[in-house]
C-alpha cells in the first residue's frame, strides 16, 4: 500500500471516529442506543409560556421527574399550520403572555445542569429564520437542546442551509413522514437524518383520536417493514390506552402533544396533576 492510500484510509478511519463521538454525545442517540429491546419511549410536546409564561423549566423538572424519556418544547407562532385547534390555543396564549424564542432559551439555560433528558425543541420556520439559523441553533446549544423539529421545512432547504450548521452544534433535526410520503422520499429521508423519525399517524391535524382505523394500522406496518436505519415514533392524535399500544406496537414509542397541552391547561400549570391525569387516560 502507497503512502497516499494509507493517508485516506487514515483521515476515513478517523472522519468515522469523529461521526461516532458526535453521535454518542447526542442526547437523543443515546437515548436510542441505550434502549433496552422491550423498552418503548413516551415523548410529550408542551407549548413553551402556556398555560403560564414562568412555568416552562418547572413543567420540564416536573415531566423528567415522573419518567418521560424526552420532550418536545412548542416554540409559539401565529400561524401554525400543521396544528389543530388545542395547540393554536396555547400557541396564543403563550404569544399573549409574552413567550419568544429569546425568552425561551433563557428559561432554558437556567435549568439546563438539571435536565439529563433530552429535549428537542419544535417550531416554525419563519420565527428561526427571524431569529438567525446560526444564531438559533448556537443559542439551542447552549440552552441544552439536541434537536429540533420543523413541520414547514423543506427537505432542500434542510439539506443545504439546516443541516450544516446544525450538526455544527450537534443538534438533530427530526423529519417528518406521513401515510402520503412515498417509499422513496422516506428512504431518502432515512439516509440523510439521523437521531429518529416523527411518523405523523394522518395526514390531518394535530388532535387527540379514540383509535386508529385499519388504514393507519396499515401505514404502520408497511413503514416497520421497510427496516429504516433510524428509530421511529408516532405522534397525533395518542391520548388513550388504544392509541398508545398502536403507536408503541408499531414503533419505538409514541408522542404525545394535544392531550396532554389540554390536561396542563385543565390543570393551570401544575405538571404534576397534568401528568397523573395523563397516565390515568393512558391506562384506560
Amino acid at each position: 500500500m502507497n503512502n497516499s492510500n494509507k493517508r485516506e484510509q487514515n483521515e476515513l478511519a478517523r472522519s468515522a471516529e469523529r461521526e461516532n463521538c458526535r453521535t454518542q454525545s447526542n442526547k437523543i442517540n443515546k437515548l436510542f442506543a441505550e434502549r433496552p429491546q422491550d423498552k418503548k419511549f413516551l415523548s410529550l410536546y408542551f407549548c413553551a409560556g402556556s398555560p403560564t409564561l414562568d412555568g416552562t423549566g418547572e413543567v420540564i423538572k416536573i415531566m423528567q421527574r415522573r419518567g418521560i424519556d424526552f420532550i418536545e418544547v412548542g416554540i409559539p407562532f401565529s400561524d401554525p399550520l400543521a396544528d389543530g385547534p388545542v395547540i393554536q390555543s396555547a400557541a396564543t396564549k403563550a404569544l399573549k403572555n409574552g413567550m419568544s424564542v429569546k425568552l425561551l432559551f433563557q428559561q432554558l439555560k437556567t435549568i439546563k445542569d438539571e435536565v439529563q433528558i433530552p429535549l428537542i425543541l419544535m417550531g416554525y420556520l419563519n420565527p428561526i429564520l427571524h431569529y438567525g439559523i446560526d444564531r438559533f441553533c448556537a443559542d439551542a446549544a447552549d440552552a441544552g437542546v439536541s434537536g429540533l423539529i420543523i413541520p414547514d421545512l423543506p427537505f432542500d432547504d434542510y439539506l443545504n442551509q439546516v443541516k450544516p450548521v446544525a450538526d455544527r452544534y450537534d443538534l438533530r433535526v427530526i423529519m417528518l413522514i406521513t401515510p402520503e410520503t412515498s417509499e422513496e422520499r422516506i428512504r431518502f429521508i432515512d439516509q440523510n437524518t439521523d437521531g429518529f423519525i416523527y411518523m405523523v399517524s394522518s395526514a390531518a391535524i394535530t388532535g387527540a383520536q379514540k383509535s386508529f382505523d385499519e388504514q393507519k394500522q396499515e401505514y404502520f406496518r408497511r413503514i416497520d417493514k421497510m427496516q429504516l436505519q433510524n428509530p421511529r415514533m408516532i405522534g397525533f392524535g395518542i391520548s388513550n390506552k388504544q392509541t398508545l399500544k398502536a403507536a408503541q406496537d408499531n414503533a419505538a414509542g409514541a408522542i404525545i402533544g394535544s392531550k396532554f397541552v389540554t390536561l396542563l391547561d385543565e390543570a393551570e400549570g401544575n405538571a404534576d396533576r397534568a401528568l397523573d391525569q395523563l397516565f390515568d387516560a393512558l391506562s384506560r
